[in-house]
């Protein structure tokens, strides 16, 4: 069970430009895809194509037409009443991949709010995981997603979070043994963010994604998944850490890769996958959601595990060295 918690969902608006954006002027456009969107629902909806039971706990009123959306696609949800309407973020991408994306705030909640949204997720929350994604609403307090998890793991839960900026750091200004996240999912920009890094360093340099992924490991974090981009993704966990390339791709939309990723990496985990099995798995489901339009999720048949390669990397320094070139071995 993959429970997802998305306390800022959104309508995600992706318009296809047919040629490159051309500022200031008049264009047409080739397609407008509307779909249910924010980080929680989308690894939902990852959970239904995979056939892996899963929940989405979100703000909505009962008459939202976003839960009939979710009903459509077969997502299983629980939503706690909204503090407003449902955002609407605007994604514009061109021919070449590149994607511009528009994000609206959101409503702004009450502590009230929150406390219904948190108290519906420990009252869910099971065995398997409780994933806490994307961003924080106008009004709530940036350490949300901190006090939220430290709560899950006092229950004994374990815990994915996905987020950026202010609840990120916060995040991890509270880390300590036992109330720290089972597993933090940031990007290249996000983790530099934290530790204090040069974003064009970690791109360039796996070894010392190692290295800044491994200071928040030693501060109790179970694992860091860092997502690079074309670059592929780094896995560090107490055990060791590993870096995969991703197959060749043409890149349709970069929205909602990394939450297939994530998504990849957990379902990997639920099927008791070692560490290098799971990464190679977030790495081919993140690749496949790139070639497909909007946040569209991408099916068994997308996915490429065989074709993405996992090497070993030392954790104690930027050296590394070559493992097997795949996580079969």
């Amino acid at each position: 069970m993959i429970l997802t918690v998305t306390p800022n969902p959104s309508i995600d608006r992706t318009v296809v430009l047919p040629e490159a954006l051309q500022r200031g002027e008049v264009q047409r456009i080739a397609d407008v895809l509307d779909q249910p969107g924010g980080k929680g629902v989308n690894i939902s909806r990852a959970c239904v194509v995979a056939g892996i039971a899963t929940c989405a706990v979100l703000p909505a009123a009962s008459d939202d037409p976003f839960l009939r959306e979710l009903d459509d696609l077969g997502v299983p949800h629980d939503a706690v009443p909204p503090a407003g309407p449902m955002r609407v973020n605007l994604t514009l991408t061109e021919p070449d991949g590149t994607t511009t994306k528009l994000n609206a705030p959101g409503a702004t909640v009450a502590a009230a709010d929150l406390d219904q949204l948190a108290q519906r997720v420990l009252a869910r929350a099971d065995d398997g995981w409780v994933v806490l994604a994307g961003s924080l609403p106008p009004g709530a307090p940036v350490d949300w997603y901190a006090d939220l998890a430290a709560l899950l793991r006092a229950a004994g839960r374990r815990v994915a979070v996905d987020t950026s900026d202010a609840a990120l750091a916060a995040v991890v200004r509270a880390l300590e043994p036992g109330r720290a996240p089972s597993l933090l999912k940031p990007n290249a920009e996000e983790l530099a963010s934290v530790v204090g890094a040069d974003v064009a360093d970690l791109e360039r340099d796996p070894g010392q994604v190692v290295a800044a992924a491994r200071s928040l490991v030693d501060r109790g974090v179970g694992a860091v998944l860092a997502t690079l981009g074309g670059a592929g993704a780094v896995l560090v966990d107490a055990t060791g850490a590993w870096h995969a390339t991703a197959p060749p791709t043409r890149v349709v939309s970069t929205v909602g890769a990394g939450d297939s990723s994530l998504f990849g990496y957990l379902a990997a985990d639920l099927r008791g996958e070692p560490a290098s099995a799971r990464l190679a798995c977030a790495v081919a489901h993140g690749s496949a959601a790139a070639g497909l339009p909007g946040t569209t999720v991408p099916g068994p048949h997308d996915v490429r595990i065989h074709d993405v390669r996992v090497r070993t990397l030392d954790s104690t320094s930027p050296a590394t060295h070559e493992g097997d070139p795949s996580w079969q071995s």
